[in-house]
């Protein structure tokens, strides 16, 4: 197999883990980060996926996130997070969907988060986004089905990455925990009790944009062992 992958936030953490398994695969990989295509700029995307070619895979994976009280949120914060998870994914996807549609067959996976099904305290710019992100999907979806290509969702809880070692930090400054316990403390979010690896989230990426997943659509692919049942 040797589709074409892009995968938006490829350069660490979530995306260069589902790089490296595309390309474990035989698939021809394309993981820009921000320098490679900013996708909050719409005219970057056009010409990104303009010159990538026909793109099999599509996994919007680039992120932000940011941690506030909802009335300290500033509304800086709150746009630039919506730029990122909502309307990077919207303008990688309308991208894609053309070529996609024409040849009757494409997958399309964002990486969104539990928290685009529930509500976590001082996340509200993250959490409204990754709500968007996921109606988003599933808007597609509506639109895919019949066709030969569809659109999903991963929705992990907290993974070993950079991003979350930021939030560990921040939980260390406010409370005085050391490193251990801050980790801890975001474990228990989830009944796994501990944090998921990008590995595992690169799994189930790679799950959904397999031929044989041509079934699965619309649908979030929760990763939190179990905590959220949908």
């Amino acid at each position: 197999m040797n589709r074409l992958v892009v995968v938006t936030g490829g350069t660490r953490g979530i995306g260069a883990a589902i790089a490296e398994r595309f390309r474990a695969g035989g698939d021809t990989v394309l993981a820009p980060g921000r320098d490679g295509c900013d996708v909050t700029d719409e005219a970057a995307v056009e010409a990104f996926f303009a010159a990538a070619g026909p793109v099999d895979v599509l996994v919007n994976n680039a992120g932000v996130a940011a941690s506030a009280p909802a009335h300290a949120t500033t509304a800086e914060d709150w746009r630039a997070q919506f730029e990122v998870n909502a309307t990077g994914a919207f303008l990688c996807t309308r991208a894609v969907l053309p070529g996609m549609r024409e040849r009757d067959r494409g997958r399309i996976v964002t990486v969104a988060s539990t928290a685009g099904h529930v509500g976590y305290r001082y996340t509200a710019g993250y959490t409204a986004s990754k709500h968007a992100a996921v109606g988003l999907m599933r808007a597609v979806a509506a639109e895919l089905a019949g066709t030969g290509v569809t659109a999903n969702a991963v929705c992990p809880a907290f993974v070993r990455t950079e991003m979350t070692a930021e939030s560990v930090a921040r939980i260390r400054e406010r409370t005085g925990r050391d490193e251990a316990a801050a980790e801890a403390a975001l474990a228990a979010a989830s009944p796994l009790g501990r944090l998921l690896e990008p590995g595992e989230v690169a799994f189930a990426v790679t799950f959904l944009a397999a031929p044989e997943a041509a079934a699965i659509n619309g649908q979030t692919l929760v990763l939190d062992g179990g905590g959220i049942q949908t």
